[in-house]
Formats: C-alpha cells, sequence, structure tokens
C-alpha cells in the first residue's frame, strides 16, 4: 500500500517534479562543472611544480654563477649576448614545463565550462583598462594633490568614491564575497581584526575593508595595515595608500586605534602573501605578539577574521628570490599564468570568497607589567592563531567548490 500511494503522488505531479528535476540536474551540472576546474587545476599545479622548481633554480644558479664571474667586467657585447641567451633559455624551460598544461586546456576542457570564468576575467581587463589607471595616476600629480583633502595618514576620501564601483565589483561580482559574523564587530569603538594573510598582492585587507562599509549598518572606518616593501613599488603604493592602506608599524597602528578606528592587521606578513598553493590555509607563525601587545596596550578588542578563496587567486608554486632582489620586493611570485601569459598573468583567479568575524577577544585583565612577558604573549597569541585557523577549517568545510563557493 505505501509503495502504491508513492508511487501515485508521484504520477499526480509528474510535470512539476520534473521541472524540479531538470533545475536540480543543471545546478548539480554547474556544481560538477566548477569543481571538476577545481580539480583540474590543483592536479595540474601539482605536476607542474616540480618541474618547473628545478628550471628556475638551475637557471638561477647558471645567472648567478655568470654573474660573478664577469662581476669584475663591463658588460661588453659578449656578457649581454651570453645573458640574453639564457633569457631565451628560461623561456624555452617555462614553455616546456607547462606544455602539458596548454595541451590538457585544449583537448580536453570544453569551452562552455570556461564560459563563466572568461566572462569574469574579461569585465576585471574592461575595468582595470588603461584609462582607468590612467585617470588614477593622474590624480597623483602636486596640482592635483594640492587641492586634495587628505587625512594624516594620507588617504584621500574622494578618490575611494570614484575607485568604489571597482571594489564593488570585485566585492559583489567578482569574488561574490560571501560574509558572516559582522554583528561581532562593536557600533563603536576601537578594535583590531587580525586575519589570515594571501592572495600575493594585499586585495585581502582591501575587500575586508569593503565587507565592513557594505554590510556593517554604522561602521565604515576600517584601515589596513600594508607590508612596507609594497609602499616602493610604483603607482601601486601611492594608490593603496591613497585609498585606506597604511604602512604596517606599531605608531600608525596605536594612533589609529587611539582614534576609535578600526584596524585590520596580518601577523603572518610576508610569509603569508608567498605561501605556495600547497600550503594555502596553513597559518605561518605570528612573528613575536605585537598584535597581543597592541591591544593590551590600547585596551582593544580583538576580532579573529578568516578568509577563504584568497589563497586561490593567485596560486603560488615557485618564488624566485633572485630576480625578485632586482626589482626591490621580497619574492617574485611564480603562478600558473605568471608570468607565461605576461600582464594577463597578474589578473586574480575568480575564486568565491567567504568572510567570517568572529567573536571578540578581550584583553582588559592584562595590564601594560605584562607586556615584558614574553611566555605569556607567545601564548596569546597562538590561541589567537588556533581560532583563525579553527574558522578556516570551518570555512573550507563548508566549501563543495573554489570556483562556486
Amino acid at each position: 500500500m505505501k509503495k502504491q500511494t508513492k508511487n501515485t503522488a508521484s504520477n499526480v505531479h509528474v510535470v512539476d517534479f520534473t521541472k524540479q528535476r531538470n533545475k536540480k540536474t543543471k545546478k548539480t551540472e554547474t556544481t560538477e562543472t566548477f569543481e571538476s576546474l577545481s580539480n583540474k587545476l590543483e592536479s595540474q599545479i601539482n605536476e607542474i611544480e616540480k618541474d618547473l622548481k628545478y628550471s628556475i633554480e638551475e637557471l638561477e644558479n647558471d645567472v648567478n654563477n655568470l654573474y660573478k664571474k664577469n662581476s669584475k667586467q663591463n658588460l661588453n657585447k659578449e656578457f649581454k649576448k651570453e645573458f640574453s641567451e639564457f633569457s631565451k633559455v628560461l623561456e624555452n624551460r617555462i614553455k616546456k614545463t607547462i606544455a602539458t598544461l596548454n595541451d590538457q586546456a585544449k583537448s580536453k576542457t570544453n569551452k562552455e565550462e570556461l564560459k563563466f570564468i572568461k566572462n569574469l576575467t574579461s569585465q576585471l581587463v574592461n575595468i582595470l583598462s588603461f584609462d582607468f589607471y590612467n585617470n588614477v595616476v593622474s590624480k597623483f600629480d602636486k596640482e592635483s594633490l594640492e587641492k586634495q583633502e587628505v587625512d594624516e595618514f594620507g588617504m584621500d576620501a574622494s578618490l575611494i568614491q570614484k575607485v568604489k564601483p571597482v571594489f564593488d565589483f570585485l566585492y559583489y561580482k567578482y569574488w561574490r564575497v560571501e560574509t558572516t559574523g559582522i554583528n561581532n564587530i562593536p557600533n563603536e569603538g576601537r578594535s583590531l581584526l587580525v586575519g589570515n594573510h594571501s592572495g600575493t598582492v594585499p586585495y585581502d585587507g582591501s575587500m575586508l575593508a569593503c565587507a565592513i562599509a557594505n554590510e556593517h549598518p554604522v561602521r565604515k572606518d576600517a584601515r589596513f595595515l600594508v607590508e612596507d616593501f609594497v609602499f616602493h613599488m610604483p603607482i601601486l603604493g601611492s594608490f593603496i595608500n591613497r585609498t585606506g592602506g597604511i604602512r604596517a608599524c606599531q605608531e600608525n597602528a596605536e594612533r589609529l586605534l587611539s582614534s576609535d578606528h578600526l584596524v585590520i592587521v596580518f601577523p603572518e606578513g610576508v610569509k603569508g602573501i608567498g605561501k605556495y598553493y600547497n600550503q594555502r590555509y596553513k597559518l605561518q607563525r605570528f612573528g613575536r605578539g605585537g598584535f597581543i601587545k597592541l591591544c593590551i596596550k590600547t585596551k582593544s578588542p580583538l576580532i579573529p577574521v578568516g578568509i577563504v578563496g584568497a589563497e586561490e587567486i593567485h596560486p603560488i608554486i615557485f618564488n624566485s628570490n633572485i630576480l625578485a632582489k632586482s626589482i626591490g620586493v621580497p619574492y617574485l611570485p611564480i603562478t600558473p599564468t605568471f608570468p607565461f601569459l605576461g600582464l594577463l598573468g597578474v589578473l586574480p583567479l575568480p575564486t568565491k570568497w567567504s568572510i567570517h568575524f568572529g567573536k571578540p577577544l578581550s584583553f582588559d585583565k592584562h595590564t601594560k607589567s605584562s607586556l615584558d612577558d614574553e611566555l605569556m604573549i607567545h601564548k596569546l597569541s597562538e590561541k589567537v592563531r588556533e581560532d583563525i585557523q579553527d574558522i578556516l577549517v570551518d570555512l573550507l568545510k563548508k566549501r563543495k567548490s573554489v570556483w562556486m563557493g
């Protein structure tokens, strides 16, 4: 009887059930498509990582030996010719190591499967066009800077309003950020937000600031601290400074917190943004606990933050230290798209982001005299690191696809 009733119900609603099944099937196919792409990307990265790392290390040794050999001589034509030949060797080696990746992309990947990613990427290319940068750079000339009102740290509110559509596109459309726990941020007063760092370029700081500005009912005053080397880079350093980024140091953080700002810090520092793809979401050491001392000193609550999605936008498979020194950065990341695709390879991948703000931690019971207790500071720092790692684990458990969340 029970089986009969079930079949009858199915027959009565056969039309609606079919439509619903088709919708579920399409949704399932979409999820499986992007999950498949994610798995392919990860397996392909793992395959080429070893060969690529060996090739670049070998070339760097060749270049280093060549430099030592000719360091006491002038760069004559013979040396320049020899160095040029090594450049060609680099290009050939790189092409050889990614040949498998390109062949698989041409032969196995359905063009329709990449439509979603290509569409988002093309939109980002249009937004970050030459005209956009030309307009931004034009605001940095002396005459215009004299007319602009900036705060004591150099933030230009008018510039932020002009580029806000770009950040909103990244937040809502490109990375489709899903933010939870926003109510853990107080409506007023100072707070130190501590998160995991990643992405090669400090997109995570700007997206955290966007999350607070877009999702919080009151707060719009989040400022993020940025590694020192970023400010030595042309255009990018000035742009980040004008849009709210501040050089990372204890003094700047104290001044901001004393003015009741929300301050975003990343204790992993350069180690965080330079993590290899196979180390993603594994938090690096949190320095010497300077952020804990900051909270105790300024009586600021600490809010742990977990960010998932940012660690796949530039999957690093190798870091070049020798080549990095020539341009004044801590490392030069090698990814499946950079430098192989030129400037196009600089574009971040359109992964799906999730951000969670944890419950505030109070350090009011600790006095300034405890600032000299390095063992206690280390224990508190490790406790915060564990809390953030737990948030990341929870977010990763809920995630089904790198691209669709």
